[in-house]
């Protein structure tokens, strides 16, 4: 089995072990101003310590798929347990769909133009003005501390994050960026690489904060050499970023900043923290408990594992099981019959006959 998958494992189990007495979390479902986007503004998910007090903010920002259709099914839901990590170290986080994602508003506003001429600094700049958007109305709530604001981002929302950085709003002190980049449409082929990387050297001409760059070892999207000519190109024009050369995850590293990825990502996060004057808490705190559900009798150890995942997965979600012990999940769906139907899909791969057992934390009627 791989390391990173073991390693999650072995965080689940130990919050099944964990005192009972978890910490609490408020969690609310906005949708955030943008003139932009229109009457719906932008689709987010804001989560925070349950005690009263201003907090410093999070804001995390998704990647872009490579197939257009899939844009419109993303949801905030998929990075919930991430934003979970920043509430434990006392931070207030908001996962934020930009404009042409989810259900927030607007069109779409960051094509970059045609493969063989992409203007990558027009639409990194372009997903930074969602971002700014966002820091700008949830810096007006009574709970956030406005004046430290960090952005976190991972793919073309890490690139997005570069650029917000390289012209930052008030109260912006720091930025993460998991494998940044964008105009990857297939494993190692990116569009204009050059003026990718060209892009990054734009940006890191006015770009003074203090940001943490992630790539990993095995990342299908931008390899490691193509990830230090971005790290090249944004130092030489004067740009100030702490460059992680992460180990391999799983198939593809790409997908480092996951909820599998937890335990490799978070120390990285932890010590920029620390190093930036930014650590909240000595520790984090404890996550929610998970939901008493008892696993399908049929599962092997492995699908026992799996069930773990899925008691601390976002809704919507569901869990679908066979007779012979096959199974299939889906969460952080955009509705319960998505999620259902995932999910059988997934259990049928590998069975005959699959039914939904459980649906979000409740037994299937």
């Amino acid at each position: 089995m791989p390391t990173y998958r073991l390693a999650f494992i072995a965080m689940l189990t130990a919050l099944l072990i964990a005192p009972a007495a978890a910490q609490d979390y408020i969690r609310e479902d906005l949708r955030l101003p943008m003139r932009e986007a229109g009457s719906k503004g932008l689709e987010a998910i804001f989560v925070r310590p349950a005690e009263q007090g201003r907090y410093p903010l999070v804001v995390i920002s998704h990647g872009a798929p490579r197939k257009v259709e899939e844009r419109p099914g993303m949801t905030p839901a998929g990075y919930y347990l991430n934003a979970l990590e920043f509430a434990r170290r006392g931070f207030a986080v908001a996962i934020v769909m930009r404009r042409g994602y989810g259900s927030s508003g607007g069109e779409f506003a960051e094509n970059s133009g045609p493969c063989n001429n992409r203007d990558y600094v027009r639409s990194g700049r372009a997903g930074a003005e969602d971002i700014r958007a966002a820091i700008i109305a949830l810096g007006k709530r009574a709970d956030v501390d406005a004046a430290r604001v960090i952005s976190v981002g991972q793919s073309a929302g890490g690139f997005a994050t570069v650029a917000l950085a390289a012209d930052p709003p008030p109260g912006l002190v720091a930025a993460v960026s998991f494998a940044g980049g964008r105009g990857s449409r297939a494993d190692y082929d990116v569009c204009s690489e050059a003026r990718l990387i060209a892009a990054f050297g734009v940006f890191g001409q006015t770009s003074r904060l203090p940001m943490l760059w992630v790539y990993t070892a095995n990342d299908h999207f931008f390899e490691p050499k193509l990830a230090e000519k971005f790290h090249g190109a944004f130092t030489a024009s004067g740009g100030r970023v702490e460059f992680i050369r992460a180990p391999a995850f799983g198939k593809d590293g790409h997908r480092l900043f996951s909820a599998a990825g937890i335990p490799q990502w978070t120390p990285y996060v932890d010590q920029f923290l620390a190093d930036s004057n930014l650590k909240q808490r000595a520790a984090p705190a404890a996550l929610p408990p998970l939901p008493a559900l008892t696993a399908p009798s049929q599962l092997n150890a492995r699908g026992r594992q799996s069930f773990d995942e899925y008691r601390r997965a976002p809704g919507h979600k569901a869990f679908a099981v066979a007779r012979d012990g096959a199974f299939g999940w889906r969460s952080a769906r955009r509705s319960i019959d998505e999620a259902r139907s995932e999910a059988l899909k997934s259990c049928g791969e590998h069975a005959k006959t699959c039914r939904i057992v459980f649906i979000d934390d409740a037994t299937a009627p």
